[in-house]
């Protein structure tokens, strides 16, 4: 009997970002999504993790029966290869691959998972139709649209994405995760059922299914953000157009945010000063997402408060002993009303 090959990694994060920094090579950070029916998802993830994994591929690719959804950072000597890899699947046929708006670090290992829903909104499938989603557009029908007074523009996406860079005059939904995201949205344009509607995310994926729940609950003119913010930012840049958008494109790998313009819109989370720097707590047992200023990193060794700096410095074997009891672990911030995710690459 053969035995099956394990397609996942089985090196530890140490040894994965050492030899990241040793490479000889660039490599390009890209993203890209399709909504389209996949019979047996995990026979396609296998497959991908496959042909990914020898190219050397890292990123974080989630596959449902409805779709994909891809992060990912390829070596540049193997980008045409990887190009053609997915481009050449009948599953993915005019899929766009976006590339980053700036490269650096993202990933280190190749994760490939099979999901439920490619975004997590949870909402019941009749609630939308995938066939049937709001209209794209590109970043210059996207920024005439704004300067119309009938048109409201409704940020897609988590509120601590929002905190670092947004649209101008966008309606910010006041929520945590993608579950509480469709509902919010749809109790913040009640009575907008007429007027044209601008959605907008990072890449698009999150707009797509938010449009076509929209379209399903009785919104005529509904529109979003073709390719969403990485490439409303390339088109500006290669239109010499102005940018819509102020400030940081928030994104879920080690780089934590791309600069679109110079507008710093958001605060340190310790001391106020102006910053727009997302800080993964250094703590292990914490983990916690917010916004540091090189000077509070520096006096608090990356941590998110004295408790979880104090507590970072202890001996691994103690600090293993005292994760069993996490009232001693967590610090009591004002973190704590407002918990973000951890990042996991």
């Amino acid at each position: 009997m053969n035995k099956k090959k394990h397609l996942y990694n089985k090196v530890n994060s140490e040894e994965l970002k050492l030899a990241l920094a040793n490479e000889p090579f660039e490599r390009i950070t890209a993203s890209f999504y399709k909504y389209i029916d996949i019979s047996v998802p995990n026979e396609l993830r296998d497959e991908l993790y496959e042909v990914w994994n020898k190219m050397g591929v890292f990123g974080r690719v989630y596959i449902a029966d409805e779709g994909i959804n891809a992060q990912v950072s390829i070596p540049q000597p193997n980008w045409e290869i990887f190009k053609k890899s997915v481009l050449s699947n009948d599953l993915f046929r005019g899929i766009i691959i976006k590339k980053a708006i700036q490269e650096g670090s993202s990933f280190y290992k190749l994760k490939i998972k099979v999901r439920k829903e490619l975004v997590a909104y949870d909402v019941p499938k009749e609630s939308y139709d995938m066939k049937k989603v709001g209209k794209h557009l590109t970043a210059s029908d996207y920024n005439l649209a704004i300067e119309s007074k009938d048109s409201t523009v409704v940020d897609m996406r988590n509120y601590y994405e929002s905190e670092i860079g947004r649209f101008e005059n966008a309606i910010i939904p006041d929520v945590e995760t993608s579950k509480e995201l469709l509902p919010e949205v749809k109790k913040l344009l009640k009575g907008k059922e007429n007027e044209k509607i601008l959605l907008y995310c990072t890449g698009g994926i999150r707009c797509e299914k938010a449009s076509s729940y929209l379209i399903k609950n009785g919104f005529n003119d509904v529109n979003q953000l073709q390719g969403g913010i990485i490439q409303y930012a390339h088109e500006i840049k290669s239109n010499n157009m102005e940018s819509k958008f102020r400030g940081k494109n928030f994104v879920f790998d080690d780089r934590l945010g791309e600069r679109i313009t110079d507008d710093v819109l958001s605060f340190c989370h310790i001391c106020g000063d102006s910053c727009d720097d997302h800080t993964d707590c250094k703590n292990d047992a914490c983990h916690i997402l917010f916004i540091q200023c090189e000077k509070c990193n520096k006096i608090y060794d990356g941590c998110c408060s004295k408790e979880c700096q104090n507590f970072a410095a202890l001996p691994i074997e103690k600090q293993k002993k005292l994760r069993k009891d996490p009232e001693r672990i967590i610090s009591r911030t004002f973190f704590d009303s407002r918990i973000k995710p951890r990042m996991d690459t």
